[in-house]
């Protein structure tokens, strides 16, 4: 039995795939000649007949999987994020997103952690543009175990999807009897003097930056967001009630992201001072955690964020 826990994002969705074609005749799957990096090759080597290899032919790629949607089947599409998000974004607004087709776009190499592939291979503007599409539903999941359960209830829920996942393993935040919800968060540890709102890779780096924080005598509350959309605004509303101050943690630009989302909320209904880690500018290539600490991305940046916080709440 495949324990999906000791597995990346990317594997864990492949191997997951298989599984689910074995329930439901309808789930197709399509790729653009990257099958062995998004790991759907799991799922061509099962299905044959069911996979669509499209080639270097993206834009084609969502066309297709907007009429096999339109048809009566379940597409699970497939390509680097960058790809899905930069390169096909007028095609899934006009083919995909105004029709509210039923499409599964589960985009890996997202974020910097790509590492070596660089700046064009660098997917920072996906969660901005797709958040932005009024019909989808957007994820991004913080281990392998979240992978597996938002796949699970993407192919459940009638409506399109994007899933944004990443290249190395995250660490493991979950076990496998988590049950994940769509557009709620999850709170990973209490706290009362600030709220940490995180997702994707960034979620054990809150977990490690509360715990270090904890031994300082500062009490942390840890928020895992993986429904970037529909956001989980009751959450976020009681965070900042109780904890007077957010710092919002996220491998995206700023504009746009996770903490532009989630400031909407507050500054609408309940203002707090907040802090927003996440990048300000196109990454160069480089070893993942080498990229993550020199833009800021690391357990002592969201400290430090934290802290901040704390000095501007009200006295």
């Amino acid at each position: 039995m495949t324990t999906y826990a000791e597995l990346s994002t990317r594997e864990a969705y492949g191997k997951f795939l298989v599984e689910l074609g074995k329930k439901n005749e309808n789930i197709v799957v399509l790729d653009a000649d990257l099958s062995r990096s998004t790991m759907t090759k799991y799922f061509a080597q099962a299905f044959p007949e069911r996979f669509v290899e499209c080639g270097l032919a993206e834009q084609n790629m969502f066309g297709i999987a907007a009429g096999l949607a339109a048809s009566g089947k379940i597409p699970f599409v497939s390509t680097f994020a960058v790809f899905a998000a930069c390169r096909c974004f007028d095609q899934v607004r006009v083919s995909i997103a105004q029709p509210r087709l039923n499409v599964k776009i589960v985009a890996t190499h997202g974020g910097i952690t790509v590492g070596e592939d660089g700046a064009s291979h660098h997917a920072i503007e996906d969660l901005a543009l797709y958040c932005a599409l009024p019909s989808f539903t957007v994820i991004v999941p913080a281990d392998a175990i979240e992978t597996v359960r938002a796949v699970e209830a993407a192919a459940a829920i009638e409506g399109p999807f994007y899933i944004r996942l990443g290249r190395p393993k995250f660490p493991a935040v979950y076990t496998d009897d988590y049950r994940f919800e769509v557009g709620k968060a999850v709170t990973l540890k209490e706290g009362d003097d600030a709220t940490i709102i995180a997702c994707g890779v960034m979620v054990s780096k809150s977990l490690e930056a509360a715990a270090n924080l904890a031994s300082q005598g500062i009490s942390c509350r840890v928020l895992n967001m993986p429904t970037l959309k529909p956001l989980d605004e009751t959450s976020i509303l009681k965070a900042a009630a109780e904890t007077g101050g957010i710092v919002v943690a996220e491998e995206h630009l700023l504009d746009g992201g996770l903490g532009s989302r989630v400031a909407q909320v507050v500054a609408k209904e309940r203002p707090v001072p907040m802090q927003f880690i996440g990048l300000k500018t196109y990454a160069k290539s480089g070893k993942p955690e080498e990229l993550l600490q020199k833009h800021g991305l690391t357990a002592k940046d969201i400290e430090q964020a934290v802290k901040v916080i704390i000095a501007r709440k009200p006295s």
